[in-house]
Parts: C-alpha cells; structure tokens; sequence
C-alpha cells in the first residue's frame, strides 16, 4: 500500500468521530516553589452509529489537554447496541463513584430526556429515544462515565438468549 493510500485511510477514519468538550477546568498543583496550573479537559468521542467513548487529558494549556483528552476517548470506545427506533434494548443503571445514571428506552419521537454530559454521551452513540435520571452526584465526570458503563452493559435478545442457552423467540412467550 502505497504512503497516499495510507493517509487517506487515516483520514477517512479520523472524518467518522465527532468530538465534543464538555468541560474545560483549571486546576493547581501545590509545589515546592508555589502552585503550579494546569488544565483537565474532558472530552466526548462517537461516530453517531453506536461507538462512543470518554476521555481526560490533562496539559498546561487548553489545546494540548483537548487533544490529550481526545486520544484518551478513542482510547476507551464502547459499543451500544442500538434498537431500530435509535433506542436502548432494555432499561439499565450505571455507575462511576457516587454517581448513578438510570437509562430506560422511550418511545420513537420522544427524543433524548437527559441533561448535561449524559445528554452529549448518548448523542454521540447514536441513541434518539431514550430517558435517562442522573441520582447521586453533580460531577460532570462521573455522570459520563456512569452513562459508559451502563452502555457497555447493554445486551441484546440474542445475547441474552445466548448465555441462557435458549432460543430467542422462547424469550418472547
């Protein structure tokens, strides 16, 4: 393969993620010779068809934390399973710290009911029907990553039954 052919591989890969930012901080370091800044930047990657990840990155300036931050959320990329109505199979609790995230699928049309980085996560998964209620934490952080988790827990009807060892339709009686 030749070096062009490389490179516009590269960049058809690089054109499928949308990232997004959704919170830029300033944080300090306490020091010998005093406080030392830096910023956290946490940042939110998905190709809109069911791949979606979350990362930090960490850089004395905005820029560099942003691509940091980038790197690490293609770094960490889930799969969903997604519902012909852009929906979630079933209904599923996630968690990160003291953060809890309740998902439950919605009715088609009834659009994405979630506030802040919930909202931006399922997004960019893909999902258009879904409601979610954030318990237990404020954190921007730990509400993405209980989002994650409970995305990565998903399982479909013929996964569910596949570990049961039965036949899929024998779910639906």
């Amino acid at each position: 393969m030749s070096h062009k052919k490389k490179n516009n591989k590269i960049k058809e890969q690089e054109k499928q993620w949308e990232e997004r930012v959704i919170q830029i901080k300033r944080v300090t370091k306490v020091v010998k010779g005093g406080k030392k800044l830096s910023f956290r930047a946490i940042t939110i990657v998905g190709d809109e068809k069911g791949q979606v990840g979350v990362g930090v990155g960490k850089a004395s300036d905005v820029i560099n934390a942003v691509k940091k931050g980038v790197a690490d959320a293609k770094k960490q990329v889930i799969h969903v399973p997604l519902t012909k109505t852009q929906s979630i199979p079933h209904k599923i609790i996630g968690t990160s710290g003291s953060a809890q995230v309740i998902m439950r699928p919605s009715a088609s049309g009834s659009g994405v009911i979630a506030g802040g980085s919930v909202r931006t996560v399922l997004e960019l998964a893909g999902l258009k029907n879904v409601l979610t209620k954030q318990l237990g934490s404020k954190s921007v952080l730990n509400n993405a990553r209980a989002t994650i988790d409970a995305l990565a827990h998903l399982r479909t009807l013929a996964q569910a039954a596949n570990e049961r060892s039965i036949r899929v339709e024998k779910l639906y009686s």
